[in-house]
């Protein structure tokens, strides 16, 4: 008799630009594991942002490690006070209550890799979505 699998036994197959998407002006994110499938134990996501786009604002995680890898173009990451320009292969962690943030500021599209430890951060991304629908980037 066969063993009913546990959602981080189970096998994930998730095609390019698919997963659970989230739109927020020129900044896309796509979650491709997270509570569901990792019993909350981590998060993977892509986040692309357009050429001179900001990020998510400063912010920090209270339990979660934050860790990002640039999978395109030259992203901007502000992390602990100091700013770091990590172009495609970079790899950089926030650790629990360190504030962060990124952009890009290029003129080219630019993506990461992101990878929280513990898991749940998607329960937020509805209430983010709202925020960057109520306060949209002013127009020069």
């Amino acid at each position: 008799m066969r063993e009913k699998q546990t959602p981080r036994k189970a096998v994930l197959n998730i095609a390019p630009a698919a997963g659970r998407r989230y739109e927020m002006g020129g900044m896309t994110s796509y979650f491709l594991a997270d509570e569901e499938e990792t019993s909350a134990e981590y998060s993977i996501s892509e986040w692309w942002l357009e050429p001179h786009q900001a990020g998510s604002g400063p912010h920090s995680h209270e339990t979660q490690d934050d860790m990002f890898f640039v999978l395109e173009g030259v992203m901007t990451f502000f992390i602990d006070g100091k700013r770091i320009e990590a172009p495609k292969g970079t790899f950089l962690r926030a650790p629990a209550g360190i504030e962060h943030d990124f952009e890009n500021s290029s003129d080219v599209r630019a993506g990461f890799l992101n990878i929280q430890v513990s898991g749940g951060f998607e329960r937020d991304m509805p209430a983010i979505v709202r925020w960057f629908v109520d306060n949209p980037p002013e127009k020069d």
